[in-house]
């Protein structure tokens, strides 16, 4: 007979459940564009009327490996988010600015 996740949890050790949690956490830190539309419960028909694009737009841009940031911060935008374009280097992170201005001016 199968057994409930949360029975088999509690058989878990406090630093296996840590462990765990941690690794659940990195997987939804970082995800493909499908899976994270997916998680928002939001269905490529849907996306597509927010964007005002047809489905297959959706499913082509889901698939592209380069594209322009705009498209991808009305992608984001559209799912209830804000896109933040991060450089790392061993010594610190600094969150690039000039794409924020360009989307401003671009709506202005």
């Amino acid at each position: 007979m199968a057994k409930k996740f949360s029975e088999l949890r509690a058989l878990m050790s406090p630093a296996s459940q840590a462990r765990a949690d941690a690794k659940a956490q990195a997987m939804l830190a970082e995800m493909p564009l499908n899976e994270l539309r997916l998680a928002r419960g939001l269905s490529q028909k849907m996306l597509a009327e927010l964007l005002h694009v047809q489905q297959p737009s959706i499913a082509k841009i889901e698939r592209r490996t380069d594209m322009y940031i705009s498209t991808l911060r009305s992608h984001i935008e559209a799912m209830g988010g804000q896109l933040d374009i991060v450089a790392r280097f061993p010594d610190g992170a600094v969150k690039i600015t000039n794409f924020g201005e360009l989307a401003s001016s671009a709506k202005e």
